[in-house]
């Protein structure tokens, strides 16, 4: 048997009784169920790097909003379907203060979770014209989104922007347009999983098309403002994190508080319409609605079937949270640059092991140290090193799961590492390199 530092009999074993066919493209809650049960047997701790979850404790400040909220008894009482008036005041300034952008008030709408704004969006914008059957994800990306499309009926295409940075997105994407039935376009910026950054010229590029073919762009902002390369942490003051938004009228932005707040467990997001596109009539509409406006039948249709409103107290705590940094009295990226600082570290442990970062750069900028990375190791797809490194107690996924070409690749999450770690990962990953020699391989 292998010379592992996790014992290979029960690492084979439980591969073997997971039931899993290619663990290599395993979904991520199957790889942290099997991680689970070798720790449970073994005893060893991993170096968990599958799921992109908070390793910080949640906002203090939303805590407290919270409890206050409950305890007025907020419990007892239907949220309503557009959301809490204070907290869609928030919205509308955390907007303007830290993305330089006008949204109206009744456009900020909350959702569960920017997956359930992503879903909500998905279906709706479907419906307004019958030749526009198509969503475009620019990869690599979030596998729930495509998930999703495949729950819902709904059609799409992809590409890996990794050959098409720069100048080289407009033709592209042009393809794609004229074609004539692409409706949306999903990507999220920073990136979920390469931690790529689209530069303002490329997000012009892509505000441009989405206009002149009267494409919806969907920005994922679900680690709002951790391109740490930047400040991006002054209310009302550049630099402002950068969004489609300043380039085209047809967006919808979702907004997590997963990360940027570490608030992941109440499940509340923000869907930011713009005002042209809330307020957009379609006939089409009406075969699935009651209204042929896109900004009702999304709030009134669309999330009115999904969950009829968003948990009521948490809609408290993410106003608070919101009036904080708004008022600048809470700066919320100054607490999460501790994963950009973990990430670094981890980095060049793994470039001192023979391992090579898969997306390296924004055009010609090195990448950003941020909540993710990607690796590979050469001589292994990512499928095969995934499995391998198991052995090794390193936990990770596969980037074939996120559409993305660069099938030697894994993903890693740095948050749920912790320091103490670090000569753990150190250790196991000189013992991957000395039996993996790259000359050998």
């Amino acid at each position: 048997m292998k010379d592992t530092p996790i014992n290979a009999e029960v690492v084979s074993r439980h591969i073997q009784e997971s039931k899993i066919r290619n663990i290599g493209i395993a979904s991520i809650r199957e790889i942290k169920r099997l991680i689970n049960g070798i720790e449970k047997e073994t005893g060893e701790k991993f170096i968990r790097m599958e799921m992109g979850v908070p390793g910080l404790p949640p906002a203090q400040i939303g805590v407290q909003a919270e409890i206050e909220a409950l305890q007025r008894g907020v419990a007892a009482v239907y949220p309503d379907i557009e959301g809490h008036p204070l907290l869609k005041k928030e919205a509308s300034r955390f907007a303007k203060l830290f993305l330089d952008i006008e949204v109206d008030e009744a456009n900020c709408v909350p959702t569960v979770g920017s997956m359930q704004g992503g879903f909500a969006a998905f279906l709706t914008i479907s419906k307004l014209a019958k030749e526009r059957d198509v969503t475009l994800f620019i990869d690599p990306g979030f596998p729930v989104h495509r998930q999703q499309h495949i729950v819902l009926g709904l059609k799409y295409k992809s590409f890996d922007v990794y050959d098409y940075r720069g100048e080289k997105l407009r033709d592209k994407l042009e393809s794609y347009f004229a074609e004539g039935n692409i409706n949306s376009v999903l990507y999220s910026n920073p990136n979920n999983p390469s931690w790529i950054c689209f530069t303002d010229k490329e997000l012009r590029i892509i505000g441009e098309l989405a206009t002149k073919y009267n494409v919806i762009i969907i920005e994922d902002l679900a680690y709002f403002g951790m391109d740490f390369r930047k400040d991006y942490s002054h209310p009302g003051q550049p630099p402002y994190q950068p969004t489609v938004a300043k380039y085209t009228d047809n967006y919808i932005l979702l907004v997590s508080s997963s990360k940027a707040f570490s608030y992941a467990g109440q499940r509340i997001g923000l869907m930011l319409v713009s005002n042209h596109l809330f307020n957009q009539v379609s006939e089409n509409l009406l075969w699935s609605y009651s209204s042929n406006i896109f900004g009702r039948a999304l709030i009134y249709g669309t999330l009115y079937a999904l969950s009829a409103g968003t948990a009521h107290s948490a809609q408290f705590a993410l106003a608070a949270l919101l009036k904080a940094a708004n008022d600048n009295t809470y700066n919320f990226v100054e607490v999460v640059k501790e994963y950009g600082e973990k990430a670094k570290i981890m980095k060049k442990l793994f470039l001192d092991n023979g391992f090579n970062i898969v997306y390296d750069k924004d055009e010609d900028e090195p990448i950003a140290d941020g909540f993710y990375f990607t690796v590979s190791y050469p001589g292994f797809s990512g499928e095969q090193l995934l499995e391998e490194l198991i052995y090794y107690g390193i936990s990770a996924i596969s980037l074939t799961i996120t559409g993305s070409e660069r099938h030697e690749g894994l993903r890693a999450c740095v948050s749920l590492v912790k320091r103490e770690q670090f000569p753990m990962l150190e250790e196991r990953l000189r013992k991957f390199h000395l039996n993996h020699p790259p000359s050998a391989i």
